[in-house]
């Protein structure tokens, strides 16, 4: 496989991600407070939440909005990159970094609604699997740095970020919330 086309499998993937988000997006923003008060924790708005409960829904859409910033390959890149790591060390630690973070905020799943929960999973997802489908293409002994600019150039094709779409859904139900 060559080059453009790596980057072209690169594309297409990250196209597909934000396809997918954006569908979520516009769903969110079609589905305005018209349901029913006991609709669950979809779609509430803040009229019809138990007082007690709205600072912990507002609590975890702003750790979901944090977990999405930290799993940016940005971030990522930031937090994790020291210079010696091999392309293989490096996907180890973003995926463990994702993947461990995700399981610390899982429980925040019962307060946002199921929509923007699965757009953080379908981020968590596309995230991994552009992280090591750009990782495979690479030789084993290639310098994380190598990795890192091929993963921020995917992301960079891509155009819209799939995290800032991500990003959007949560803080349109979070200000929904607030009204």
């Amino acid at each position: 496989m060559n080059f453009n086309s790596q980057q072209l499998l690169y594309l297409a993937l990250t196209i597909g991600a934000i396809a997918v988000v954006y569908m979520t997006v516009r769903d969110v923003l079609k589905k305005r407070p018209a349901a029913p008060a006991n609709s669950g924790n979809d779609g509430q708005s803040a009229g019809n939440v138990n007082p007690a409960i709205l600072p912990l829904q507002l609590q975890a859409y702003e750790r979901m909005a944090l977990y999405v910033d930290r799993i940016t390959p940005q971030s990522l890149i930031g937090r994790i990159y020291q210079p010696g790591l091999t392309a293989v060390d490096m996907q180890i630690a973003m995926v463990q970094s994702i993947k461990s973070e995700f399981e610390h905020n899982i429980t925040q799943q019962i307060y946002i609604s199921s929509m923007a929960w699965e757009a953080v999973k379908t981020l968590k997802e596309q995230t991994i699997s552009v992280i090591n489908q750009v990782a495979v293409q690479l030789p084993p002994d290639a310098p994380a740095m190598e990795l890192n600019k091929q993963i921020l150039e995917v992301f960079l094709q891509a155009g819209e970020s799939p995290a800032e779409l991500t990003a959007q859904i949560i803080n349109a139900e979070a200000k929904r919330l607030m009204r």
